[in-house]
């Protein structure tokens, strides 16, 4: 596939890689995890969902619990806000990204611009953790979406929940953010899920001060997307939580895995009612 050359358009950076450069295949094998994926009939769509952004080979059907849920309400959401880590590039804050559009091996993304905060090239030129989530989200919600990228580098925990809320409040109610993050990195298998359960209950209980910058690369995105959901009276409900050893069968040095959905509580009705 030829790559973009204009200044406008972010090419795609880790096709051939992270999943697959060919058009067809990388459709098929994304709409395989997808359908692969059983969702509770009647389940609303969340406001927001935290989902990994290994190789699609290794975090994939992790992933796709996001992505299946994302597919039951394609025609719901307009505009998916991502903020997750800069990976190459040391980063204080956030950055969004000046592009008109974004590039995979499936075609344009058209991105939608923000004034929330400044943007930069530097920490998206290279960046995988929000490229990894476009051919999902072309799968899933098809054409019709926008997206704006943004990533987080070291940050308050405050001023990134701030700023979750005002890139939400900015692009509307047909919105979805999704906050892109890997949890512990290179352990045994089971190490990583005594580290991987301690950051998950952290998670659910709304505790981000008890996320460790040791144990999620796109910890201050995840900080920020916690922090929001305990100021907005959301709480994070596990969909999946695993690791690279699930693909890979090797269990020496293990990446793990967390797909959440965030969501509102249920409104309850008087009996009878």
């Amino acid at each position: 596939m030829p790559l973009t050359t204009s200044d406008t358009v972010r090419p795609p950076a880790v096709a051939g890689r992270f999943y697959s450069a060919d058009p067809d295949r990388l459709r098929a094998e994304t709409a395989r995890l997808v359908d692969a994926v059983d969702v509770p009939s009647g389940e609303p769509l969340a406001r927001a969902y935290i989902v990994p952004h290994a190789g699609h080979r290794f975090s994939g059907r992790v992933a796709a619990e996001v992505y299946a849920r994302l597919a039951r309400h394609r025609d719901r959401i307009e505009r998916v806000v991502l903020v997750g880590p800069s990976h190459h590039h040391p980063l204080r804050g956030h950055a969004a990204a000046p592009y008109t559009a974004w590039e995979t091996p499936l075609g344009l993304i058209e991105a939608a611009p923000t004034g929330v905060v400044g943007s930069s090239r530097l920490p998206h030129t290279e960046e995988h953790s929000l490229e990894v989530q476009l051919p999902f989200l072309q799968v899933a919600l098809g054409e019709g979406f926008t997206v704006t990228p943004v990533a987080v580098g070291m940050s308050q925990t405050p001023d990134t929940a701030r700023v979750i809320a005002s890139l939400l409040a900015e692009a509307g109610e047909g919105a979805v953010l999704l906050c892109s993050t890997d949890l512990s990195h290179y352990h045994d298998l089971e190490t990583a899920r005594r580290i991987d359960g301690g950051t998950a209950e952290a998670i659910r209980g709304l505790r981000p001060r008890e996320i460790s910058t040791t144990h999620a690369c796109g910890v201050f995105a995840l900080r920020g997307t916690v922090a929001w959901a305990d100021a907005t009276g959301r709480r994070p409900r596990q969909l999946a939580l695993g690791t690279s050893a699930d693909t890979t069968g090797h269990t020496d040095r293990v990446v793990g895995y967390p797909a959440f959905a965030v969501e509102a509580p249920p409104v309850e009705t008087p009996d009878g009612l």
